[in-house]
């Protein structure tokens, strides 16, 4: 039989299209598992310091191909290694320096520094932010001094090890401040008196513009950006060092309203809507494939008892139902998984119970009875080999329902807000107003993606149809 089956899926362009299909959501399950944590949803995809330097509602980066003025390209420095070192005794002085060529005439959306983990023995460290721009003309942006924590005499002195100190340059009040100073004294002006209404960024990677004090004309060229680090000795250390330069487009999908990266959640949500949809498919098509071979076979008060619980369910309201349990006992994956499964074998039982029926009267049934076979013996060897085919295929249909359901729940805002999930996504695209503002990135891609593995399953389960229905086999000649 499982040869008949494979055979015809192979052997058919839908079946094959469809096999395609599922090994590529399975190969794509496997390299979202092997690459993060199994609790990516609460460690990674809801914290926001894992996206801070991330830009916000960004559209992907091959979306410029299609937009000539895009904006400028999102960019990380890392600072590994200083450009410049000095030590005169009691003072180690390290600068690292990175060049950026500005020639597209859009300034970055933001700027912003990092640093992880500092080590200290004696006095704290101090550094400082510095850009040479094309003009030769120097800004002081920042400078910074560690806190030192409270009466702490352990040595050495730690800092920033649960989380990594964050700058937002672009916020900071004395970033600003300095900016404005540096316009005074080069050009004259002092951009919040005179009426300067554009970003910070445009101060820095710009000259003032004889048209009038709300026009600043970009300065093209190569910017040197400089960050000095002072310390008491060179055995204090400061580790992961980073500046970012916020762009309009980002990643492969882009990002969300938090800077989330949407192509790390739509692949961590291919295992996850095969999960559902394997887990209630093969749960479900159990429950009801065994029941239903119980209540058409063994008949009577077992029979009745069974197709009362059929209805009972099936006139049961699934939704208030729902709402109910995620009020109660919270929302989680589990509850929706147990619910469908609760709610989708009782159409499958009568099916197959009517199937049974006309096989019990069979003579081969009969036969087997004849020469005193046991139920359980003639269900089992007898009965379920013939709508086994039948079986499958319901199974496979019945993949895609789950997965469907489950983002239809999820968009309701009834689904597990720790996984994140393709209708996750959509919900808080909606939520958000991606749809009306033009978000196109946020909500396309899991629609898509949720239709696609539908149609995975659809596809083959039709291959199987010639299996199910002999009418429909080809006889070889």
């Amino acid at each position: 039989m499982f040869k008949t089956i494979r055979y015809n899926i192979a052997s058919s362009k839908t079946g094959f299209t469809g096999l395609v299909l599922l090994s590529t959501m399975v190969v794509i399950s496997i390299f979202a598992l092997v690459s993060n944590p199994l609790d990516f949803g609460t460690r990674i995809w809801n914290n926001p310091l894992v996206w801070s330097d991330n830009p916000k509602n960004a559209p992907p980066s091959w979306s410029t191909v299609l937009d000539s003025n895009a904006g400028p390209s999102h960019r990380v420095f890392k600072l590994e290694y200083p450009s410049y070192t000095s030590d005169n005794g009691n003072k180690f002085e390290q600068s690292y320096s990175f060049s950026l060529s500005y020639t597209d005439g859009d300034s970055p959306t933001f700027m912003s520094m990092s640093m992880g983990e500092m080590t200290y023995w004696d006095r704290p460290p101090t550094f400082s932010i510095s850009i040479t721009r094309p003009d030769n003309k120097n800004i002081d942006l920042y400078k910074h001094i560690v806190k030192v924590s409270g009466n702490n005499k352990e040595t050495p002195n730690k800092k920033y090890t649960d989380q990594p100190l964050r700058i937002y340059l672009s916020g900071d009040t004395s970033v600003v401040n300095r900016v404005n100073d540096f316009m005074y004294e080069e050009f004259g002006i002092k951009p919040n008196a005179d009426g300067y209404s554009g970003k910070i960024e445009e101060l820095i990677f710009g000259i003032p513009d004889t048209n009038g004090p709300d026009y600043v004309t970009p300065l093209e060229g190569m910017y040197e950006f400089i960050l000095t680090v002072k310390t008491s000795t060179q055995n204090d250390t400061i580790d992961d060092m980073k500046f970012v330069m916020g762009g309009s487009h980002f990643g492969l999908m882009g990002t969300d309203a938090l800077g989330r990266d949407l192509a790390r959640g739509l692949v961590f949500g291919f295992p996850v809507a095969l999960t559902i949809g394997l887990i209630t498919s093969i749960v479900a098509t159990a429950i009801g494939t065994t029941l239903g071979i119980i209540s058409g076979y063994v008949g009577g008060k077992t029979d009745l008892f069974i197709q009362r619980i059929c209805d009972i369910l099936s006139n049961m309201p699934l939704l208030p139902l729902l709402l109910f349990l995620a009020f109660i006992l919270g929302q989680k994956l589990w509850i929706v998984i147990a619910v469908m499964i609760a709610f989708g074998w009782p159409g499958l039982t009568i099916i197959v119970r009517s199937m049974v029926l006309q096989l019990r009267s069979g003579s081969l049934i009969e036969s087997t009875i004849s020469i005193g076979a046991s139920k359980w013996h003639i269900m089992i060897k007898h009965i379920f080999p013939q709508i086994a085919p039948f079986i499958l295929s319901q199974m496979i249909f019945f993949t895609p329902a789950a997965i469907l359901a489950e983002a239809g729940l999820s968009f309701l805002g009834l689904g597990d807000p720790s996984i994140p999930t393709w209708g996750q996504i959509l919900d808080q695209g909606f939520r958000t107003g991606a749809v009306y503002i033009g978000y196109w990135w946020w909500v396309i891609p899991p629609g898509l993606l949720i239709v696609i593995t539908a149609l995975t399953f659809v596809l083959l389960a039709l291959a199987m149809e010639r299996v199910v229905d002999p009418r429909l086999r080809v006889q070889k000649r």
